[in-house]
């Protein structure tokens, strides 16, 4: 009887157990079945958003701004559908805009808007195009930062807050250092550079400008300022003179009507005021709704089926890595990683129905080794079909090491590139070890350099010589590599280099770069060395999936990295990549990690 009962209990149990693993396995699977059924609703309904007649394309210029950005799944959900403010999608959609005649005209929402003034340049091209298309832009802000009016200038009528404000200064850059600072930890830097130019260490070894940094940092800036004002100058019928002056007497604080005055708005309204406006451009009445898309609307229009062959267009921006860097300022989704990108390309070249590839890259460098693995395969590429840069923000070092053998380069007046060399950097912690926490080495070797690399002492005579040899020969090589992608001798490459950084528009008249233009004349270019006459394009590195996104998010969480760069700001940067040091290859090609130009 007793073992009549255990045993009728053991299967009571086993029974409830079956039951439960049951229940638990059904409710995973029917959620896994609702997300599904959620985003495939998201899906088909986005798939198919249409225009109204009349309508307005609406570009909230707020934020920064990124090459690109994932399509967000989760906010969607939520009531959005883009991660940030992503330059792809913004031109992509005003090109839309303009060839779709159901869309009458843009009303821009200007703000605080961070980007790269290459970035602004591409954008008010794209915005200048589309009036040319017979249709009109208005643009509307509370606050405009510099380079939203920069871009906002571009359009047919300018309005402003009453009580509003237009950012007006000028361009400055102001580099930190952090010598001193790191001196009170016991933590020095060691460096070895080629090029006096190249200014990257200075941040760690000095506590000013070197002299040939000053005179190249002004230089472009000065670049940068010149393309600012000719553009509002001759949009907005202000002589150069007269913005230099505003921007001299702080006209940022002056009486909002001063603006009027000085001809950069056209009137003070308040939001609704300016939406009348709009209803009489679009021949309204009153009690009229204005039908309005956005950035992520006209990404869901549907467009006539690509024609023609397929160019790739392969976006390569953020830092160039050896492998993904984790945390802090490196971290996250904007690295160029090599062994990623090596792939990425080796695909690309045996994909028969590419016939061009546009690489977009917006980098200020890296490793010097991650690079050349990169010019290597676009080397390879170009063998098999043609390969066109085309050069965003910055595509400088280590950016214009994996650009410069390609079939052409593309780049904005206002794009920083050049800077052809290299540098070493070493951390020195052994005061903070032995002097300031206490900690004591000894040692014990079978050869005089068998202990290389310790964090007992800083690096000897000997040690940092072979050091020397081995940057040298990896300047000799970048060199190498541009003298042969661009068809000059070594010591015509030798004559610009140095570490020397160009504006896109100096670096065409050494023939650093082959065309002035954006993305689109990149693509025009690689269809024409590519005989294509008629082609469509097809982005790469293809988009996130809904698991990658979903485990992406969940590990999300508490940022504290992101947390603290928004409390420290520009001071946070400088003492994170100290920490991140160990993950970054030590010989770099690269402009300073911090420009700070604003």
């Amino acid at each position: 009887m007793q073992n009549y009962c255990s045993n009728k209990m053991k299967d009571f149990f086993k029974y409830v157990g079956a039951t439960v693993v049951g229940l638990i396995a059904f409710t995973i699977i029917v959620g896994l079945i609702g997300i599904m059924s959620i985003v495939g609703m998201i899906a088909s309904g986005e798939a198919t958003k249409t225009v109204s007649d009349n309508s307005v394309l609406v570009l909230n210029l707020s934020g920064q701004m990124q090459e690109r950005t994932e399509d967000n799944i989760f906010g969607q959900l939520t009531g959005g559908a883009l991660e940030g403010l992503g330059l792809e999608q913004t031109l992509a959609a005003i090109q839309k805009a303009k060839d779709n005649e159901r869309i009458k005209g843009i009303y821009i929402e200007a703000g605080a808007l961070g980007a790269s003034y290459a970035q602004l340049q591409e954008l008010r091209d794209a915005l200048q195009d589309f009036r040319r298309s017979g249709k009109w832009i208005v643009a509307y802000g509370d606050i405009y930062s510099q380079g939203a009016y920069y871009l906002a200038s571009a359009a047919n009528k300018i309005y402003l807050n009453p009580q509003g404000m237009i950012d007006w200064h000028g361009i400055g850059a102001q580099p930190v250092f952090l010598k001193d600072v790191m001196a009170k930890f016991g933590v020095r830097m060691q460096v070895l550079k080629v090029g006096k130019y190249k200014s990257a260490t200075e941040t760690f070894t000095d506590d000013k400008m070197s002299d040939p940094n000053r005179a190249q940092t002004q230089a472009y800036i000065n670049g940068l300022w010149q393309n600012v004002l000719k553009a509002v100058s001759d949009s907005r019928k202000i002589s150069v003179g007269q913005l230099n002056q505003y921007a001299d007497q702080m006209v940022t604080f002056g009486d909002p009507k001063d603006f009027v005055k000085a001809k950069f708005v056209d009137a003070l309204l308040y939001a609704d005021q300016v939406k009348a406006e709009v209803k009489k451009m679009l021949k309204l009445k009153e009690d009229e709704s204005i039908n309005q898309l956005n950035i992520t609307d006209m990404g869901n229009v549907k467009e006539k089926s690509g024609k023609g062959e397929a160019i790739a267009v392969y976006y390569a921006y953020g830092d160039i890595v050896d492998s993904p860097v984790t945390g802090g300022l490196l971290g996250g989704d904007h690295q160029i990683v090599a062994t990623e990108v090596v792939k990425d390309l080796e695909r690309l070249m045996d994909d028969e129905d590419v016939k061009a590839v546009v690489i977009r890259v917006n980098s200020g460098g890296g490793s010097a080794y991650a690079s050349e693995q990169i010019w290597h395969q676009i080397e390879m590429l170009k063998q098999k079909k043609p390969v066109v840069i085309s050069m965003g923000g910055m595509a400088a070092s280590g950016g214009y090491y994996m650009s410069c053998n390609s079939n052409w380069i593309v780049a904005e007046p206002t794009t920083l590139t050049g800077s052809i060399g290299i540098f070493g950097m070493f951390p020195d912690m052994s005061q903070l070890l032995t002097q300031k926490l206490g900690v004591k080495f000894d040692e014990v070797k079978t050869n005089r350099n068998a202990t290389f690399g310790t964090t007992a002492r800083p690096m000897n005579e000997e040690e940092m010589s072979y050091l020397r040899a081995y940057i040298d020969r990896g300047y000799s090589l970048f060199r190498k590599r541009v003298a042969d992608g661009r068809r000059m001798t070594t010591d015509q490459v030798e004559a610009l280099a140095q570490g020397h950084v160009y504006l896109g528009q100096d670096a065409l008249k050494i023939k650093l770069v082959d065309q002035l233009g954006g993305l689109d004349a990149a693509i025009t270019k690689a269809a024409q060395i590519a005989k294509l006459k008629e082609y469509y394009t097809i982005s790469y590195p293809e988009q996130k999936d809904f698991l990658a996104q979903f485990m992406e998010a969940s590990n999300r969480g508490n940022n504290l990295d992101e947390q603290m760069r928004n409390a420290f700001g520009i001071y946070y940067e400088p003492f994170c990549l100290l920490k991140q040091m160990n993950q970054l290859n030590p010989i770099q090609a690269r402009i300073p990690f911090f420009i700070n130009v604003k």
